[in-house]
């Protein structure tokens, strides 16, 4: 069973989710809160296995909560997905090196929300279509005077698949895109990103995305 904090500050968002994954089976929602310093508070008290954040509330910022959460747990003790619109959102990538481990649209369906919390609790990273769009937008924008080389080397130690892979997934492309284009299964593709992860130490997809970038893989 994954235990679910949703922290958001529009009771009609947190009212949405709780419905949504009230008939998810294996998930259970521990309990709601409208800001950050009450979501600190619970995870003082309760045990939790995935934090599903706003990225956007008055007082104390989804960024912030996120940076505090990591002082407090690892990320194999918690996990932490950022749920946003992903409109000209700055805050993204500032959620990413504050340890976040998954980001996801609030357009998102019911059927895609459960599998990235599924994803996420499973160790993995869900970035949905839009968040990824937003990441590699930021990442583009985020100017480094020159490429990371030893991120770079680090690349190399990829196969030529795992390889084409990461740069399919830098480029914004989902599991199934990127099995149609290179004639694979989308569990290959999973298997091939995960390999990759593992080996250059990336925690999740969204960071895997920045050190892409970083190492001067795509542009």
């Amino acid at each position: 069973m994954i235990r679910l904090l949703i922290v958001d500050d529009q009771e009609m968002i947190r009212a949405g989710l709780r419905a949504i994954l009230a008939s998810q089976p294996e998930i259970e929602v521990v309990d709601d809160v409208s800001d950050g310093f009450k979501a600190l508070d619970l995870l003082d008290l309760e045990t939790v296995d995935v934090v599903l954040m706003d990225i956007r509330m008055p007082g104390i910022d989804g960024v912030e909560v996120t940076r505090r959460i990591r002082a407090k747990f690892t990320a194999e003790q918690l996990r932490v997905i950022v749920l946003t619109t992903f409109d000209n959102d700055a805050n993204v990538l500032a959620a990413l090196r504050a340890g976040a481990n998954g980001f996801l649209s609030k357009g998102i369906g019911p059927a895609d929300l459960a599998a990235g919390i599924h994803e996420v609790a499973a160790g993995g990273g869900a970035l949905s279509a839009a968040a990824s769009a937003a990441l590699i937008g930021h990442v583009a924008d985020d100017t480094r005077p020159a490429v990371d080389e030893e991120l770079a080397e680090r690349f190399q130690a990829l196969t030529p698949r795992e390889h084409d892979v990461v740069v399919a997934v830098a480029s914004g492309l989902d599991n199934a895109q990127i099995a149609a284009q290179m004639f694979l299964s989308p569990f290959t593709v999973k298997t091939h990103a995960n390999r990759a992860m593992m080996k250059l130490g990336a925690r999740d997809r969204a960071q895997l995305v920045a050190f892409a970038y970083r190492a001067g893989l795509a542009r």
